[in-house]
């Protein structure tokens, strides 16, 4: 691998990572990390019918209701977040 080539990739992936939130950035905490990863999946299971409605049927829950419950979730996906420290 040549300067020019790691030059390029590292260029590439801060584009991503300012482009798309859900990327990360090298100051991204854990919390924030598995924040970002919940909230997609919860957003991932409202947006997809099928997958909905398997929820549904597994917690015998209307299918409204799941939607509600998960979007409820994405408030505070991993609880409250940690007091920081800062530097």
């Amino acid at each position: 691998m040549q300067a020019s080539d790691r030059f390029n990739i590292n260029s590439q992936l801060e584009h991503l990572q300012a482009k798309y939130v859900g990327t990360g950035h090298a100051d991204l905490h854990r919390y924030e990390w598995a924040v970002n990863i919940q909230r997609d999946s919860y957003a991932s299971y409202v947006g997809h019918y099928p997958i909905l409605a398997y929820f549904a049927l597994a917690e015998n829950e209307s299918i409204g209701r799941e939607r509600y419950n998960f979007m409820q979730r994405m408030l505070l996906p991993c609880g409250p977040p940690p007091e920081r420290e800062d530097d």
